[in-house]
């Protein structure tokens, strides 16, 4: 006699695979976020560092200011003196092959990064500060944005820095200016003495200007006056009036450019400001 069957209800069936299906789909989201993944090891001592040159900023990819998951960015009008301390991550095969912000395909091998505010293309370099590994990349794409990360390195170039296996770690990223030399703040012995930065009131233009600052000695005008640098292009002047010293960005004659520079240092940085007209 045949031994007897045991017929499982096809509603069984679905129910132990849907649930099996939903068990991977949650591990594998626990330790790979948003489902991306690493590319094939590759010798890094072949792969060159991206060799900054002049080229225009594209439309594409430069909107400011953006919105990303309800938070709103604006991009800088140059990436001239930036310097930033943070987390890098990277980003792999989820985005190989896609389009990154300038219209241009992200390739997981080629030396490119992705950041928030700094304008499109550009170059910086990228040191991990862990193990001191330095490398040059050309920013051609928008975020991280998700966590305290300030660049998102492609996979290549998380290799290269030696932590594409962890997925993070804590770089410095500088500017490059366009004839390869790093674009940089003064060291403190270049920093020239407060009478050198304090401009006499007659030789300004014409407004309108943004005060973003009055103090009482020139050291903290000079400090806040460090800290607009990383925000914007425009001259940023230190006038001595009314027995203050008064911090101004400018002249910036287009209304709206002057709004979005106000707005980027008041949620960026937490500096307000006010239009004065000398």
């Amino acid at each position: 006699m045949r031994p007897h069957k045991t017929v499982r209800p096809l509603s069984l069936v679905l129910a132990v695979i849907l649930l099996c299906g939903c068990s991977q789909i949650s591990t594998v989201a626990e330790h790979t976020p948003q489902s991306d993944g690493a590319g094939k090891r590759v010798d890094t001592s072949s792969i060159a560092d991206a060799t900054p040159k002049i080229e225009p900023i594209t439309r594409a990819g430069n909107k400011s200011p953006y919105q990303v998951f309800g938070k709103t960015y604006f991009v800088l009008p140059s990436g001239k003196d930036y310097s930033e301390e943070g987390v890098a991550s990277w980003y792999g095969t989820k985005f190989h092959g896609r389009k990154t912000s300038n219209g241009e395909i992200y390739d997981m091998y080629a030396m490119t990064a992705a950041h928030k505010s700094l304008p499109i293309p550009c170059y910086v370099r990228v040191t991990n500060l862990e193990n001191k590994r330095k490398i040059v990349v050309r920013v051609n794409d928008r975020g991280p944005f998700h966590g305290p990360r300030i660049i998102d390195l492609s996979y290549v170039a998380a290799l290269k820095l030696g932590f594409a296996d962890k997925g993070t770690a804590k770089v410095l990223i500088e500017t490059i200016d366009p004839s390869g030399s790093l674009s940089r703040q003064p060291t403190k012995a270049e920093v020239p003495t407060p009478t050198e930065e304090v401009t006499s009131p007659v030789a300004i233009n014409q407004g309108p200007y943004l005060q973003v600052g009055a103090f009482g000695d020139a050291a903290s005008a000079q400090s806040i006056q460090k800290a607009v640098r990383k925000f914007t292009a425009l001259p940023i002047l230190v006038q001595q009036r009314d027995n203050l010293y008064k911090v101004w960005v400018g002249p910036i004659a287009d209304n709206m450019e002057l709004r979005l520079i106000k707005r980027a240092l008041q949620q960026t940085a937490g500096i307000s400001g006010f239009v004065v007209n000398p």
